[in-house]
């Protein structure tokens, strides 16, 4: 190989000093050596290579089989004896012979002609050969030096040395081997650490401690100790894990701030912060189920899926099982209260610390803020779905009134819990109640209406002694209602009422459930207060007078005046109010407390009330209108009145005894009033009692009016039911008055005696009389009599002012009728006459003015106005007969008759047109 680089080195040194490469042919030597037949033509040589040549060749070389140029250990012969036929031919022998010759030379030129084109760049290689071969020999000497060096310091590096340096090593790995025996050590004592942590609740702690153990034992997994101890270290954090859990189901019913403190920062040492509230949700959903199937279970037990025992609980248990029900499940809901809160406290926007907390931190804050906020109407939906078919469950219809609002109070409730938990309007809750409600509430209000026709019959219509300043707000049955009503009447200062919401007035506005039960108790400890507290309405004088006085004090004639006195006082500023006003009233707010708790019930308890209301007024239209002296209490009442009546009458009362249950029977009075007695006024003291009763229940109708108007829409349709009810029935109970106390008012006088004696009157003198006729002596004695037993009756009983007027009123017209008819009778009368009936009727008004107090005396001008017509001409008289229809036929014809007495043509047609009139 030396010898072969020698020769071509030489060989290329040669031809670079000659200049020029020599042209290479192929001469007959060369023919023989690529196995050329004699009697074949000669190659060309390179010189002589043409274009056309060149052009056969590249045709030779695209001829060649492809199979030649693999490089895979082809072999040539064998494929070329492998195409050979089995009968053999010479001549195609010989053919294929001269070809592969012709292709052999082809190639040998093409590979020839590539290395004489690449002869400059093998010289330039051969010049980097050479370099090359120079670097290798001065590396070669480098290498010779190294070791010589080498050989130098092994020579001389001392045994001393090495023995140093392995000692130092030994050392070391002593130290190592004790410090990983000492840790092993520790690590062998961990599960007695653990085990304090853990009864400590410092989940913390222990799951830091493990996870540091694991680091630390990962590092020694060589010793086989360690190996084993991993394995238990794993174990041991899955039993912590499941103590966390275990501890963090707890907290659903019972949360502690400081051990949910603890096992979130556990939870969060272990990663799994996520995975936490996920199973705070699923054991706070589980907590549901369970705490209302052990309550319910417990009343029932049987084992039953939970809508089964719903149906089997006894109506006497819903009420205590309902409440109790509420309570587990208010504990519950309160935890997961104070969960938010927690990690509303607790989050990076609380936190100042926090605020340089990595982006993955930030991710899982509101990945539980977003968890938490989900679950509060999930878990409210669950809660809902137990209570619900509790209610169901329960004939509610058997219920008394007290325990059916107690039930009621409890869903308010739990319904408020639900607005302030999590802003869901609990439309299962309600809707769960709402058909039995209705059911119940009239059902209620039937039975209601047949009590208040037993006590309206019953009633003998003397007045309750209660307080001067009573109101239906001192009852029982407004304590809860109170605060609200006052509320929407703008009496309590600084609070606007809600709109259709009159909110739970149990606590003091601003305070919740979560704030004032957050640390023990519950909203339905006491679901509703029933507790009855003595009503301080009755006037303490009417019991017990004597208590107020000591024996040796004053002597008793002093002492029974002063009683009587002090009575006196009282009675005139007391109410005038029976027993049976106050059962209304204590209907009213049985309703109203029902429509508060149950806002749906609301329009039906408007309605009911509207209902009781009438009920009361008609009974005391009809029971004191029935026994009108003369003519008829229509002369009196007014139209509204009348079209109430009428309305009660055709809507409300029942004809006969089959009801249909939004009807009741008309009353009767009880026959224990007497209404025909003189003595007695004819049942005054009855009457003013009655109608003033009635007229103080309408003005406590009217203090409830503002927040009847807030307990239902502005769009419902009961607010027409509403305005109906204070614009028509409730405004016309004062008008009862009239026709009510014109019964006694026309007994005052003998009318039939004294337009008898005015019959006598000689209405035809001549003269102008100075002294009245006798029948106004009588008259006025009459009216004395009276007065001296209205104001006996007057010192033991509250008469209103405006019933005095009243009265006086209803004698003032019964008077002028009185007048008017007598003026009438007359069949002549001059102008002598005239002047003595308004000399009769000047001073019948100056004794009623001054019995009466009123000024002007009312109806006196249809006195004065019907003896005007006496002055009128003939044709004036006829326009005057058209414009006052007030007078009866027969006292405009009487007026004609004496006006016309010459003129019988003008008498007559006056008299047609009269009747025309009438008919």
């Amino acid at each position: 190989m030396e010898n072969l680089k020698n020769k071509v080195l030489g060989l290329i040194n040669k031809q670079g000093s000659e200049g020029k490469i020599p042209i290479i042919s192929f001469d007959q030597d060369a023919s023989q050596f690529f196995g050329q037949d004699e009697d074949e033509p000669p190659l060309p040589s390179v010189s002589t290579y043409t274009d056309e040549n060149r052009k056969c060749d590249t045709e030779i070389l695209e001829s060649i089989n492809p199979d030649y140029f693999q490089n895979n250990g082809f072999d040539a012969c064998a494929y070329e004896l492998e195409k050979l036929p089995e009968v053999l031919d010479v001549y195609q022998l010989q053919q294929n012979i001269k070809t592969l010759r012709q292709q052999q030379i082809v190639v040998s030129k093409k590979v020839y002609q590539l290395i004489l084109d690449k002869h400059r760049a093998c010289e330039e290689e051969i010049k980097k050969i050479q370099v090359l071969q120079q670097d290798l020999n001065d590396a070669l000497g480098v290498c010779r030096t190294s070791r010589g060096c080498l050989k130098n310091a092994k020579r001389l590096f001392t045994t001393t040395s090495l023995g140093i340096l392995a000692n130092y090593r030994k050392r070391t790995l002593t130290q190592d081997l004790l410090k990983s025996l000492l840790t092993i050590k520790t690590l062998l004592r961990t599960q007695e650490r653990l085990e304090d942590l853990l009864s400590q609740e410092d989940f913390a702690g222990a799951i830091g401690l493990l996870i540091k153990c694991q680091q630390v034992s990962s590092a020694y997994q060589h010793f086989t100790c360690v190996a084993a101890l991993e394995g238990k270290l794993k174990d041991t954090l899955v039993l912590v894990e499941e103590q966390l859990d275990v501890a963090l189901a707890k907290m659903c019913c019972d949360f502690k701030h400081d051990v949910y403190s603890k096992l979130q920062a556990a939870y969060s040492q272990l990663g799994k912060t996520q995975m936490a509230i996920n199973q705070l949700h699923m054991h706070f959903i589980s907590t549901v189920h369970s705490a209302a199937f052990n309550v319910v279970h417990a009343r029932v037990g049987q084992k039953q899926q939970y809508s089964t025992l719903c149906e089997s609980l006894p109506d006497n248990e819903l009420l205590p099982c309902l409440r109790e029900l509420c309570r587990a499940l208010w504990h519950i809901v309160l935890s997961y209260h104070k969960v938010v809160v927690w990690h509303r406290e607790n989050s990076a926007d609380q936190n100042p610390a926090s605020e340089e907390a990595d982006l993955e931190k930030s991710f899982h804050e509101e990945y539980v803020k977003q968890k938490l906020e989900n679950g509060l109407s999930r878990l409210w939906t669950d809660i809902q779905s137990k209570v619900t078919p509790l209610i169901f469950g329960a004939d509610l219809a058997s219920f008394k009134f007290d325990d059916f609002l107690q039930v009621l109070a409890i869903i308010h409730r739990l319904v408020i819990v639900g607005e302030e938990f999590c802003g869901s309007e609990s439309s299962e809750l309600k809707n769960s109640v709402r058909t039995q409600s209705s059911n119940y509430f009239r059902r209620y209000h039937a039975s209601r209406l047949e009590e208040l026709k037993l006590f309206l019959e019953n009633e003998i219509w003397t007045p309750c002694p209660v307080k001067s300043d009573f109101t239906l707000l001192q009852l029982q049955e407004f304590k809860s209602l109170r605060l609200s009503i006052q509320t929407a009447a703008g009496r309590v200062r600084g609070r606007q009422a809600s709109s259709g919401n009159i909110m739970d007035n149990s606590f003091t506005s601003g305070t919740n459930y979560f704030t004032h039960f957050s640390e023990s108790g519950s909203p339905f400890d006491s679901a509703l207060d029933t507790s009855v507290l003595e009503e301080d309405i009755l006037d303490n004088e009417t019991e017990g007078s004597s208590n107020y006085y000591s024996d040796d004090s004053e002597d008793e004639s002093t002492h029974t005046k002063t009683k009587k006195t002090h009575n006196h006082i009282r009675n005139h500023s007391s109410p005038l109010i029976t027993n049976t006003t106050l059962t209304v009233l204590r209907l009213c707010g049985r309703y109203l407390q029902m429509s508060r708790l149950l806002q749906s019930v609301a329009p039906d308890a408007i309605h009911c009330l509207g209902q009781l209301f009438e009920y009361y007024l008609y009974a005391v239209f009809s029971f004191f209108t029935a026994d009108p002296p003369t003519g008829s209490v229509e002369n009196v009442t007014s139209v509204k009145l009348q079209a109430v009546i009428k309305r009660i009458q055709e809507n409300f009362l029942q004809s006969d005894a089959s009801g249909n249950g939004t009807q009741v029977n008309k009353p009767v009075i009880s026959p224990v009033v007497d209404l025909q007695n003189a003595e007695t006024l004819y049942g005054l003291n009855e009457r003013v009692v009655a109608v003033e009763s009635l007229v103080f229940l309408a003005e406590q109708y009217d203090a409830l009016r503002p927040y009847l108007e807030q307990l239902i829409p502005a769009e419902d349709p009961t607010v027409h039911v509403l305005n109906q009810l204070y614009s028509q029935t409730v405004a016309s109970a004062v008008d009862v008055r009239r026709p009510v106390y014109s019964c006694v008012a026309w007994r005052a006088v003998d009318t039939q005696h004294i337009l008898s004696l005015m019959s006598k009157t000689n209405w035809e003198i001549k003269d102008v009389m100075s002294q009245h006729s006798p029948y106004v002596d009588v008259l006025v004695r009459e009216l004395q009599i009276f007065a001296m037993k209205l104001d006996a009756l007057n010192t033991h009983l509250n008469i209103p002012q405006a019933v005095h007027n009243v009265i006086w009123e209803c004698i003032s017209f019964i008077i002028a009728s009185i007048l008017v008819e007598g003026f009438s009778s007359s069949k002549r009368c001059s102008n002598g006459g005239r002047a003595l009936m308004q000399l009769d009727l000047t001073q019948l008004v100056s004794k009623l003015e001054a019995m009466s107090s009123l000024k002007p005396v009312p109806h006196k001008e249809f006195v004065e106005t019907y003896v005007k017509a006496y002055y009128l001409s003939e044709p004036t008289l006829e326009t005057w007969v058209k414009d006052h229809t007030e007078y009866s036929p027969k006292q405009l014809i009487a007026l004609v008759s004496c006006v016309c007495a010459g003129n019988k043509k003008n008498k007559q047609r006056l008299i047609n047109c009269i009747e025309e009139m009438d008919r």
